[in-house]
């Protein structure tokens, strides 16, 4: 047991499944959760993830670890609100899949006895709500903690608490600084998903190809995009605009590059497009090494 009590403001998809796995392995005496949704509260009691409080007083009392799994965009007036309200050298942690806009908002109220250890898991389904949750969600995968620039002993003995937490939930602790973990979310996170958002709106919006025949032979490779495409629109319009600046430099390098590839297909270039599907394919080849993948064909997986 880690923790007498864990406070997990937001019960959608992380929240829940850290609550779940909370409770298998045993890590808290009191997993102690609130949603600003009513709906949400009594659906989780339903599910016996843990004790659903009504306020912040009664959740956050005596609670040694607080993460804030709300969507990115309230993350810091949710930080804000319960400030008043938080133990004496709790520590306060986030999910939030961007880092640097979130910490320059929660640190200009951030009081002097609370260590606050931004995280982002990065995990997840293009599920969400209670009921989305599962405890395996964060099994080897990554969680990337990005500490303050804080040299007080018992700050960084908040952080290796942290540290271990993540590892109990199953996953791979990275230490990294914000504005790194922005640029690097950007292109592995961001851009992919603003991609498929576009590239799905587009298939409906083009008139001469009927909206069935799309459906019928999605399996051609749309049907991959439409998985990324189902995610969570609150969430993303947050991430797209808290992470702006990050996701315009690597949208404006994606176009110089669409645009290279546009120019090769117009004038027959097929070495530049060989050289190019090569590359990609290189790449492929290096995430299923780094056992991000599994090498096994994708039809109906």
């Amino acid at each position: 047991m880690m923790f007498e009590k864990l406070a997990i403001i937001g019960i959608g998809l992380i929240g829940s499944s850290i609550a779940h796995k909370v409770n298998a392995a045993k890590l808290a005496k009191e997993t102690a959760l609130y949603d600003a949704s009513e709906t949400v509260r009594a659906r989780a009691k339903e599910l016996g993830l843990g004790v659903v409080y009504d306020n912040y007083t009664h959740l956050l009392h005596g609670a040694e670890l607080v993460i804030i799994c709300t969507p990115s965009g309230v993350i810091a007036t949710v930080a804000q609100e319960i400030m008043p309200y938080l133990d004496s050298g709790a520590i306060l942690s986030d999910v939030g899949s961007v880092k640097g806009e979130i910490i320059k908002n929660i640190i200009p109220f951030l009081r002097d006895d609370i260590y606050f250890v931004p995280g982002h898991p990065l995990a997840g389904t293009e599920f969400s709500g209670p009921d989305a949750g599962f405890a395996s969600l964060f099994e080897n995968r990554w969680s990337i903690i990005c500490p303050l620039d804080d040299e007080r002993v018992d700050y960084k003995a908040a952080q290796e608490k942290l540290v271990e937490f993540w590892k109990a939930l199953g996953a791979n602790v990275e230490i990294m600084n914000a504005q790194r973990h922005d640029m690097v979310l950007a292109v592995t996170s961001h851009i992919p998903h603003l991609i498929a958002f576009t590239i799905v709106t587009t298939a409906e919006d083009i008139e001469h190809v009927t909206e069935s025949e799309v459906v019928q032979y999605s399996a051609s490779g749309f049907r991959d995009f439409t998985r990324i495409a189902a995610s969570d629109p609150t969430m993303w319009r947050d991430v797209f605009l808290l992470n702006k600046d990050a996701i315009l430099e690597i949208l404006s390098r994606f176009s110089e590059d669409l645009t290279a590839l546009k120019r090769a297909i117009r004038w027959d270039d097929g070495q530049l497009l060989f050289d190019t599907i090569t590359r990609a394919r290189r790449m492929r080849k290096e995430v299923i090494d780094a056992g991000q993948d599994i090498n096994k064909p994708n039809f109906g997986r």
